[in-house]
């Protein structure tokens, strides 16, 4: 299943975005477990605060990263996300 364009993802309400400044990584806390994001995973999930949808944040990552393979991309992951019940 592919994210539609149209979905304005946002994390559950239990999880929280945090940055860890003695790692300089950013994470996911859930409860009993944290997630850490590498690359630009922290940019994307930061993205997804429900009033986005999914291709606005493909269009203004677009803008950052000219000729990224973000239409197929982005939407994989926020799949991902999705099927792993962080994102609603």
């Amino acid at each position: 299943m592919r994210a539609s364009a149209e979905w304005r993802p946002a994390l559950d309400p239990v999880i929280e975005r945090r940055h860890d400044r003695v790692r300089g990584t950013d994470l996911l806390v859930l409860p009993e477990r944290v997630v850490v994001l590498t690359g630009r995973a922290a940019l994307v999930v930061g993205l997804c605060d429900g009033t986005r949808s999914v291709r606005a944040i493909v269009e203004e990552l677009a803008e950052r990263f000219p000729g990224a393979p973000l239409a197929t991309d982005v939407p994989s992951f926020l799949d991902r996300l999705r099927k792993e019940g962080w994102l609603r």
